[in-house]
């Protein structure tokens, strides 16, 4: 009796350290969101690469088994991005003074942070999907390490997104 009950609790124990388990970087799917939605420049500067990973959590450690209709949301997200930094964030610096101006540029900073970080990513997948593009990885690469630390250094100080609704759609 006394070895039923052992051999029926090792027995468990080795159905439970056999049972697959949630991995913590699961594929996640994309959803398409408004600008309004994933931009980052409101808040406070400084921490606007992690912002920009939290918008677009992406399984870096399987970059070729990133989907058609994710690579399209970020290369989407990235055309935005450039667009409100363009059309919008470079109209009302113009316009603004002070400490408005400031919070406007440090929202602009955040916005290429994010920008950046969606083209280097895109520009990986395709890397790892069979492309050859690494001087373009490198030369964004080389942007985006500029911005993050011009964020860094306006670190703590408001900073002000603009209201900007010329979405790019994905192509898929």
């Amino acid at each position: 009796m006394y070895f039923t009950k052992i051999a029926v609790i090792l027995s468990l124990a080795a159905s439970a350290l056999a049972a697959p388990t949630a991995s913590p970087m699961q594929k996640r799917a994309l959803t398409q969101k408004k600008y309004a939605d994933f931009q980052i420049s409101d808040g406070t500067a400084g921490n606007a690469l992690a912002e920009a990973q939290a918008a677009f959590p992406i399984d870096t450690s399987d970059l070729a088994g990133v989907s058609a209709s994710d690579l399209a949301i970020i290369q989407a997200a990235r055309e935005t991005a450039e667009a409100a930094e363009t059309d919008a964030f470079n109209t009302e610096i113009k316009a603004a003074s002070g400490d408005a101006a400031t919070a406007l540029q440090n929202g602009k900073i955040k916005n290429k942070v994010l920008k950046l970080f969606l083209e280097t990513t895109a520009l990986q997948i395709q890397q790892a999907q069979g492309a050859d593009n690494q001087d373009k990885i490198d030369q964004e690469q080389t942007k985006l390490n500029n911005n993050i630390a011009t964020d860094k250094k306006a670190a703590g100080q408001t900073s002000q997104g603009v209201t900007f609704t010329g979405d790019v759609k994905p192509d898929n």
